[in-house]
């Protein structure tokens, strides 16, 4: 009898071409408002990336050429990273670079009509929902450049010994008007930069940049590497070392040039940059700090890297596949006939699946839980191979029929495969919450591309203890996929809590922790008032029984060169703000105090906008330039911290929390062994082909 591994890689090959074959549209454009206009000329652009202290932030500047005889307002669009919001848009006017200042939204678009109307340079910059800003500049001088600057701030992720940083430029081409849009341009026509600068508190291993191999990648210490992308061929003599397709450090050779030969750089991939942490590494407990001379009050982010002692799980468990077979998935079916149909023959009989198609509407192939049978896996393959994509996205549904015929005797996990947004139908939070309420389930999320509802399904994931995992077509989905392994092969911390005593804490975000699994990280940002030395305790439960982790380290009294501690702060609690909003429906005191936050902290969100006049117009309107002082003491600071070699924030060395080394991809830590249950091979459903796809395109 073929094993359950043998059936759960077969599989593999199926799904994963669904997932990571849709094909990308560029990003990053700016078009003519104006219709039938031609699309500007994209000249340059130039992305420079500090990763550093459990944060990254990106700065994208771009030249757009109007080849036109006269003035134009554009219209320029980004996708909205994962947890990223815009700190900065700077226009520059007449030569002067200007910082735009956040305003409410209505008033944002209000004086930047008055301006448009009147003549004067303006830009706006707006958030449309979780999908991507917007921006628009007015006037784009006929036969000029204009230069625009966009700035963002998000977490810097680890997971289980390596950190993951994306540049979104694919769009996901889920929404025909915008797919129109995006086709508008996709192409730097003159110079392409793309600089990484890394910085670690803990030793790096090696970097890596799949799907790029132009890359160059540099080690400058042992905790610091650089990456960089240049579509100009490098000066003679000055040849830039190792390709990024490598995880080890290479010769020396120069930039590569685009694979067309010529020196346009096509903005139709997302550029991905892996980093990996030596195995030995200790569970850890890190702490960065920032207090404004003469404040009382700091702000802290504290990371905990647990010790990797969680126990394997085993044991066979029901498995419902719940798969996207929208308009969005074309061209990816036939890839996932052939996959189920070998997958169906080599399934052991000791375990149950369904399976579970939606569009417009739902249809189970399944009929409920199916026995392995010759006449039954015949039967699906046929009814597989008859798959034809179309219609919109029926989400909702979708679940509710995975969600039926559950065995309360059997543990059972769903697996949601989509790249889209849920748009016929039911399409509120609130009720796919409500839908999952009292399941003993465990929903596991594979997001793919830049414009899915992240929001709604990871709101989905954490509220039944399950996780999502995004994924792009630039990822090494092999690699990303075994990070998922290890989640599934292990059991998780659940009902997370952290305490702190001795120091005076609040407004902690997140606001609840929820379940941690295998190799994730805990990240906790909050105010604190004083100093000195602090007791943390971690508590969680694994596998029924309650645990307890401890340290004690200090808070220091002030100082501490990352003012940016604050906007991920504010950024963090408006995100938690949010979360509540579309859980239990609009709230006008949550919209008030989102709007507060991002007011104070100059941020761009759903009730704020930024707004770029020229300087003397900010006096006119009584504007404070607020964002303009906060960003030149970002600047300073990061000059500062670049003047000296990366630190440690290592705040438990003297006092330990965790025992063992933390999870890592080789393996790591106690509890890393066990038996491969079924749940073992799950990732592999969109992992397996990923290669193969590569090497076919």
């Amino acid at each position: 009898m073929v094993s359950f591994t043998s059936w759960a890689r077969r599989l593999a090959g199926g799904l994963t071409l669904l997932l990571v074959a849709a094909s990308a549209q560029a990003a990053g454009l700016m078009t003519p408002t104006e219709g039938g206009v031609p699309p500007l000329e994209l000249r340059e652009q130039h992305v420079t990336v500090d990763v550093e202290d459990g944060y990254a932030i990106t700065e994208v500047e771009q030249v757009f050429h109007n080849p036109h005889d006269r003035d134009l307002e554009a219209h320029y669009r980004f996708p909205v990273p994962e947890k990223g919001t815009v700190a900065e848009f700077t226009v520059w006017i007449d030569g002067k670079p200007v910082v735009g200042e956040v305003l409410p939204r209505e008033k944002a678009r209000q004086v930047y009509e008055q301006e448009k109307a009147a003549g004067r340079e303006a830009g706006l910059t707006e958030k449309d929902q979780y999908k991507a800003f917007d921006v628009r500049v007015s006037p784009v001088r006929g036969g000029g450049d204009t230069r625009v600057r966009l700035v963002y701030m998000q977490p810097a992720g680890v997971d289980t010994g390596v950190g993951r940083y994306v540049y979104p430029l694919e769009e996901g081409g889920v929404d025909q008007r915008q797919l129109d849009f995006w086709t508008a341009n996709e192409r730097v026509e003159e110079h392409f930069t793309f600089t990484l600068n890394l910085r670690a508190g803990y030793p790096v291993a090696a970097v890596r940049v799949p799907d790029q191999p132009g890359a160059a990648v540099t080690q400058q210490g042992p905790r610091q590497w650089r990456v960089t992308l240049d579509n100009r061929p490098a000066a003679p003599g000055t040849g830039e070392p190792a390709t990024g397709e490598g995880l080890e450090p290479g010769p020396e050779r120069k930039a590569a040039v685009a694979g067309d030969g010529k020196p346009a750089f096509r903005l139709d991939r997302d550029i991905v940059v892996y980093w990996r942490h030596p195995e030995d590494l200790p569970g850890t407990v890190d702490l960065v700090a920032y207090k404004p001379p003469g404040s009382d009050r700091g702000t802290f982010m504290m990371s905990l890297t647990p010790g990797d002692d969680l126990p394997p799980v085993s044991g066979g468990r029901d498995w419902v596949f719940v798969l996207d077979v929208s308009g969005s998935m074309a061209g990816k079916l036939a890839t996932l006939a052939d996959g189920v149909g070998k997958a169906l023959g080599r399934l052991h009989p000791e375990d149950r699946f369904r399976i579970v198609l939606f569009n417009d509407g739902v249809r189970e192939l399944t009929d409920g839980f199916v026995a392995v049978t010759p006449a039954a896996v015949n039967d699906h393959v046929t009814r597989v191979a008859g798959l034809r994509s179309s219609g919109g996205t029926n989400l909702y549904d979708g679940l509710k029929s995975g969600l039926k015929t559950l065995d309360d005797d059997r543990p059972t996990g769903i697996v949601l495969v989509t790249d889209g947004v849920a748009n016929v139908g039911v399409t509120a939070q609130k009720r796919f919450l409500e839908l999952l309420d009292k399941r003993d389930v465990r929903l596991f999320t594979f997001i793919m591309g830049n414009s899915a509802n992240r929001p709604l399904l990871t709101a989905l994931t954490d509220a039944s203890n399950g996780f999502a995992l995004s994924v792009s077509n630039s990822d090494d989905i092999v690699g990303r996929l075994m990070q998922a392994t290890g989640k599934l092969t292990h059991q998780a911390m659940n009902d997370v809590r952290l305490d702190i005593e001795g120091v005076k804490t609040a407004d902690r975000t997140p606001a609840r922790i929820g379940s941690v699994y295998r190799g994730e990280r805990i990240v906790l940002m909050g105010h604190y008032w004083g100093d000195g030395p602090a007791d943390v305790t971690l508590s969680a439960r694994v596998g029924g029984q309650e645990r307890q982790y401890r340290s004690r380290f200090t808070f220091p009294e002030e100082g501490g060169d990352n003012p940016e501690l604050e906007r991920l702060w504010a950024y963090a609690t408006i995100q938690d703000l949010a979360r509540e909003r579309d859980n239990f429906g609009a709230d006008a005191d949550l919209e008030d105090a989102i709007t507060d936050l991002a007011l104070e902290y100059g941020l761009v969100t759903d009730y704020t906008s930024m707004v770029v006049l020229r300087d003397e117009v900010f006096e006119e309107y009584g504007i404070e330039r607020r964002n303009a002082d906060r960003r030149d003491l970002e600047r300073l600071a990061k000059a500062r911290r670049e003047a000296s070699a990366p630190a440690s924030n290592r705040a438990d060395q003297s006092q330990p929390m965790f025992q063992q080394p933390r999870a890592s991809m080789g393996g790591g830590g106690g509890g890393s062994g066990g038996a491969a249950g079924p749940w073992s091979w799950l990732p592999f459903l969109v992992m397996a082909v990923a290669g193969l796809l590569r090497r076919r395109r």
